[in-house]
């Protein structure tokens, strides 16, 4: 089932403890983000409120006792899109309550499917995958029906190898 608009917010708001993500695509051509992705790599200043409806919809998960995370896999050297999300995106979402790590998988995939396909796992009951175009278009989301168990798997390598942002970047010239 496809997922769009208010039946995507839905299903993602029907969460009970955990929503978390397996994000794997290196560049994110999302139309909204273009304009800020642009100032980014110009050099200008982050502007005020940057992704601010994102970190609403975390603090109020939290708030209701409810979990957000992810695991960033990347590749060095790291695109203009992750640079603009290490610098911009990621430290806010963080500040709001998200956990995110990181896996650089330059020199070893630990046994990952990179498969290219970005997917959000809810309650280890419920898979959402987000596919996109090889420019990092998101073309759709869909609901999965199969087996669970690769994406259990899936994220329990990631974050088995993944390490906090925060430890990750430290020494990284971003």
């Amino acid at each position: 089932m496809l997922l769009d608009g208010e039946d995507w917010r839905q299903f993602f708001d029907a969460f009970e403890h955990e929503a978390w993500r397996f994000e794997a695509q290196p560049t994110y051509t999302m139309p909204r983000e273009q304009e800020n992705v642009a100032r980014f790599l110009r050099g200008e200043e982050k502007p005020a409120g940057h992704n601010a409806r994102w970190h609403e919809r975390v603090r109020g998960h939290l708030a209701r006792g409810r979990r957000i995370g992810r695991v960033r896999i990347v590749r060095r050297p790291l695109t203009d899109y992750q640079r603009y999300q290490f610098a911009w995106g990621i430290p806010g979402n963080i500040a709001a309550g998200e956990d995110i790590r990181i896996l650089d998988v330059t020199r070893e995939e630990y046994g990952l499917s990179l498969s290219g396909r970005d997917w959000w796992m809810f309650d280890e009951k419920r898979i959402a995958h987000l596919n996109f175009r090889p420019d990092g278009t998101q073309i759709n989301r869909e609901s999965y029906e199969g087996d669970l168990t690769p994406y259990l798997d899936q994220k329990r390598i990631a974050l088995e190898h993944a390490v906090p942002f925060e430890e990750y970047v430290k020494g990284l010239d971003v």
